[in-house]
């Protein structure tokens, strides 16, 4: 298991902290506005880490800041500082999210058209398509005439921080380098830094983070010890892969994550993932 950083080592890059940052009202309503250039009158109060369980045999679905507007639009907001194992696993990540979203607040009877406008929108520490964009946005439009929309009202967004800036907004790029771990400028992520230092001196957040870190930790020693105790019996690989899924899965139930954060928390190597996925 990699290292577990201390309390006072997060930045607004971790996701515990991210969303504690985003539970604040407004800076969340102003980080939508700045990503997308738009308005927003309120936003109704962040339920972060909503759970979305569509059938008992389907996979379910964790979001990490989940907002609706006064207009009945919906956000997903996510921080994302790994790739996947794949090129094509966060594309497809934000298509099920997108998707489960609109499961979820269509109510059965209900007509199509009673879909909402929603945004999934990805913060990433990384270059998801290695085009050096900073903003990446897709959607659906006709091959045969790019301008002809099919108005299905979802967008899905990414940012890379390690993108050009060109053409961006200043508050926007003003986050993208404090996501870098720059020093914050401009009012408007000075207001970040400021709910960040807010939420480490919390008394009460930093004991949750450090019960959820000791839980995590005891959670991999387990999964640890089973792992070489099977790897004994049935060969070091497979032993070890079912450790860490055993860790895995204990660490999902008490941390309310998806297989793969968990796995990332977990720091599982690249070479087992495949065969922890596969016991999950």
């Amino acid at each position: 298991m990699g290292k577990i950083k201390t309390w006072d080592e997060l930045t607004i890059r971790d996701n515990f902290l991210f969303l504690k940052v985003m539970q604040n009202k407004r800076i969340c309503k102003r980080l939508i506005e700045k990503i997308l250039g738009i308005r927003i009158r309120r936003i109704s109060y962040p339920v972060t880490e909503k759970a979305i369980d569509i059938r008992y045999d389907s996979k379910s679905v964790r979001l990490d800041v989940f907002v609706e507007d006064d207009k009945g639009t919906l956000y997903d907001i996510e921080m994302q500082t790994t790739d996947g194992d794949t090129p094509d696993e966060l594309p497809k990540r934000a298509r099920y999210y997108q998707a489960m979203m609109d499961m979820d607040i269509l109510n059965k009877g209900e007509l199509y058209t009673q879909l909402r406008k929603s945004f999934v929108i990805f913060i990433c520490t990384f270059d998801p398509f290695a085009g050096g964009q900073s903003i990446y946005t897709f959607q659906e439009t006709c091959r045969e005439d790019p301008a002809l929309a099919m108005g299905d009202e979802t967008t899905k967004i990414f940012l890379n921080s390690l993108g050009s800036r060109e053409g961006l907004d200043s508050d926007i790029i003003a986050f993208l380098d404090y996501v870098n771990g720059l020093s914050a400028k401009g009012r408007f992520v000075e207001d970040i830094e400021k709910e960040v230092r807010k939420v480490k001196e919390h008394k009460e957040t930093r004991w949750e983070y450090m019960t959820l870190m000791m839980e995590m930790k005891k959670q991999w020693q387990e999964g640890h010890a089973e792992g070489k105790a099977e790897g004994k019996a049935e060969g070091k690989a497979e032993g070890k892969a079912e450790g860490k899924a055993e860790a895995a899965r204990s660490l999902m139930e008490s941390l309310h994550c998806t297989k793969e954060k968990a796995m990332e928390l977990l720091k599982i190597p690249a070479e087992l993932q495949p065969k922890v996925l596969a016991l999950l």
